[in-house]
């Protein structure tokens, strides 16, 4: 019983990817298309010798349409491209995600590590990526100080004025400063 509950479903065969090729084809006729060139509508049995005599296979590429639209070609190759295309388009979708990239500061960080911090941010500015800088105050001591954290922010703001843009607005979320830039266009 539990081979039976594997076979019927199977949950790795994507029913989309999947093509009834050749005896898989069970309609009486079919409009057959070889290459560029369409051959039009006739008998399953005709369309699958007619392949036969040329080495290629009946793949079923409209199982839609009325009569189903079959293509004569090699079956192997055309998974083959499927596959390249599909991987073609996860790669496109992956590039075009726009990371983001964080970088932590405290309201005490000296000039110099506030210059390199802005240089990194720089550098990943022009990788594309968007940064998110996070200054965070710890204690009441340093709550009470907010000013010199928006001075930090204003430094930053000043060293990365010719690369950035500002997404969001520096502003307080509960003890700390947050803000984002994005590169300019």
């Amino acid at each position: 019983m539990i081979n039976n509950y594997h076979r019927f479903n199977n949950r790795n065969v994507r029913n989309e990817d999947k093509n009834r090729i050749n005896w898989q084809i069970r309609v009486p006729n079919v409009r057959v298309v070889k290459g560029e060139e369409q051959l039009g509508i006739m008998s399953t049995d005709d369309a699958r010798k007619l392949a036969q005599n040329d080495g290629l296979d009946l793949v079923e590429v409209a199982p839609g349409a009325r009569p189903p639209v079959c293509k004569i070609m090699d079956y192997g190759q055309f998974k083959y491209e499927q596959n390249i295309k599909r991987k073609e388009g996860v790669r496109k979708q992956r590039e075009s995600q726009v990371s983001l990239k964080e970088l932590r500061l405290r309201p005490g960080t000296a000039d110099h590590d506030i210059e390199i911090k802005a240089n990194q941010a720089k550098k990943f500015l022009e990788d594309g990526c968007k940064v998110q800088f996070n200054l965070k105050f710890r204690g009441q001591r340093e709550l009470a100080h907010k000013d010199q954290g928006f001075l930090v922010v204003k430094k930053i703001l000043e060293i990365l004025d010719d690369f950035c843009a500002v997404d969001k607005v520096p502003k307080m979320e509960g003890n700390q400063i947050v803000f984002c830039i994005s590169p300019k266009s």
